[in-house]
């Protein structure tokens, strides 16, 4: 796997007025962030379109991506004109983050049906290749399980001649599709239980995340150098006393410390602590593009300068 430059990308779902999140769109870019990605769900969340389209008018060079739009919500015609007008009226900063769907409280309160993983992820790559298509030149049909379209052109057309895909997954079947389907491979731990929980946190020690990129490389093939590969660090904290950061931390998720030191998930230590650790992590694994949370945005900028794009 040939090492790719450091980006980084800030995970935001809210504020309370357009100043507040233009603000954070502008800081983002400011300390060298490269991307502003939104979860998709129905909690108290802005909408990711009309949030995304606002940051992207808010900056220049800031590129935005849903992490990641649930395929289950949204007819797949419906998004993909959502995403190229938001390509076209951002001249071209827009990533299309898709998945199957995991998190069994939208179904429940949305009352729709929370369909086996199998299922999901049938319609997925079903909803997966009518995004693709919509995007080509040209009108097309397609007959499926899950979705009939008929002599459809997708207009407009988006900006980018190929709008990257980024696709994440913690299980063997998502990431093998994101291998082969995706521009970016986003490494999650494991969602089947619906929420986050004690399976989520044992798919982020080394030996599981050792097995997920075994999976990628495998299923990539001759594509590997041409996938980028994610993570987003849910558990951050820039801090001088990292030991002290990683025990108390550790303690109030029932963890062991040493999970918090080399997992890729978690980034807790000083500035300096966390370069030398992305060093490591792109070294071993192939982690250079690295998503951190909204509320990091400044503290984490030191460790930004430093690499984005080396």
């Amino acid at each position: 796997m040939t090492l790719r430059p450091f980006r980084f990308g800030i995970q935001a779902s809210n504020a309370t007025t357009r100043t507040e999140w233009v603000s954070l769109a502008q800081r983002s870019e400011g300390h060298g962030y490269s991307v502003l990605t939104m979860p998709d769900h129905f909690g108290d969340q802005l909408a990711p379109v009309p949030a995304m389209m606002t940051a992207a008018d808010a900056t220049t060079d800031l590129r935005v991506c849903a992490l990641v739009f649930d395929n289950d919500y949204k007819h797949p015609v419906v998004l993909a004109k959502e995403l190229a007008t938001m390509d076209l009226l951002s001249d071209g900063r827009v990533e299309i983050g898709l998945g199957a769907g995991w998190m069994i409280s939208d179904y429940e309160q949305l009352g729709i049906p929370y369909d086996t993983p199998g299922v999901r992820i049938d319609r997925f790559l079903e909803g997966l290749s009518i995004i693709k298509q919509c995007m080509q030149p040209g009108a097309f049909s397609h007959s499926g399980t899950h979705y009939t379209i008929t002599g459809y052109d997708g207009l407009p057309k988006p900006m980018q001649a190929k709008m990257p895909v980024l696709i994440g997954g913690g299980g063997k079947r998502v990431l093998g599709i994101a291998a082969r389907e995706a521009d970016i491979v986003g490494i999650n731990p494991s969602m089947h239980a619906g929420v986050v929980g004690p399976e989520a946190f044992a798919h982020m020690i080394e030996d599981a995340i050792d097995e997920k990129i075994a999976i990628v490389r495998a299923a990539a093939g001759d594509r590997l150098d041409d996938i980028e590969i994610n993570i987003r660090a849910f558990l951050v904290n820039v801090t001088d006393d990292g030991a002290g950061a990683r025990d108390r931390l550790a303690g109030m998720l029932g963890v062991d410390t040493s999970m918090l030191l080399s997992s890729p998930f978690a980034l807790i230590g000083s500035a300096a602590e966390l370069i030398e650790r992305l060093l490591e992590r792109r070294e071993r694994w192939g982690f250079s593009y690295v998503i951190v949370g909204a509320e990091d945005v400044d503290k984490f900028a030191p460790v930004v300068a430093a690499l984005a794009g080396k």
